[in-house]
């Protein structure tokens, strides 16, 4: 028996069948989540400790230890505090953005196992759940319109980047995400730099996360974080306004089709 997730459903009043109709699944699969101890897939897991107000990890703590790279962990610690993230992406679509799919798709192309595989994508995914708690930080996510261009897998027939692109739009819906787009005809930026994401802690301080090709690095010396901000202000005053972002993403889903 899952008695953290029995307490939590008492708590909110919801049953079973309240889960299975809200995430889209067999009232008999949302059952055994409860009395078997069943293990919903990472989609389903974000969407009920939203539904109940928990972290992911308070419903299901033994299966969810640190799945995620040991070279990531800080920074995930990091994001789980912060009040604010600022995330600029030059490539791939911010990490808090991404479908279960399209996270995949990013990591099979490492040479990676199956099994790490599996076990990173639902870390990526189960990382979402921050942005359902009670008190979400602000996510202000840029991207680079090649991000939503880009094919995420050779075998995608359209149909990976289509719902990529309309669950973006989905999470844009969210009171805490904001999403901006970097037009394709924008002259050189000190975007072009590389992606990076900064945080702001309760405490009042920042920190920021760079990713290079062999190994990320976590800044907290106060005047490179101070560079990072003010080259995050040159990208923003390069992306589209937020309502002509959103339609940008919309033709982007459209041409996929």
């Amino acid at each position: 028996m899952n008695h953290g997730l029995i307490a939590a459903m008492t708590e909110a009043g919801e049953t079973a069948e309240s889960l299975a109709a809200q995430t889209g699944v067999d009232p008999k699969t949302a059952q055994r989540w409860v009395s078997r101890g069943r293990i919903p897939r990472p989609v389903a897991r974000s969407r009920v400790a939203a539904i109940l107000g928990k972290d992911v990890r308070d419903l299901w703590p033994d299966v969810l230890k640190r799945r995620e790279p040991s070279w990531f962990r800080q920074w995930v610690d990091v994001e789980r505090e912060a009040l604010g993230l600022r995330w600029f992406e030059l490539a791939w679509v911010p990490g808090l953005l991404q479908t279960e799919a399209y996270a995949r798709a990013t990591l099979e192309m490492e040479s990676l196992t199956s099994e790490e595989v599996d076990a990173f994508a639902s870390a990526r995914i189960e990382r979402q759940s921050i942005l359902h708690r009670s008190r979400p930080p602000l996510l202000v996510a840029v991207m680079d319109e090649t991000v939503l261009r880009r094919p995420a897998s050779a075998k995608d027939d359209g149909t990976l980047m289509r719902v990529q692109c309309e669950h973006i739009l989905a999470c844009a819906e969210l009171p805490c995400v904001r999403v901006h787009v970097v037009p394709l005809g924008t002259p050189m930026h000190p975007g072009l730099g590389g992606p990076f994401i900064m945080a702001e802690l309760p405490d009042g301080t920042r920190a920021a996360h760079i990713d290079a090709q062999v190994r990320a690095q976590i800044i907290e010396d106060r005047e490179e974080v101070a560079t990072l901000e003010g080259r995050w202000s040159r990208i923003v005053g390069e992306a589209l306004p937020r309502a002509q972002s959103l339609n940008l993403i919309r033709e982007a889903a459209a041409s996929w089709t």
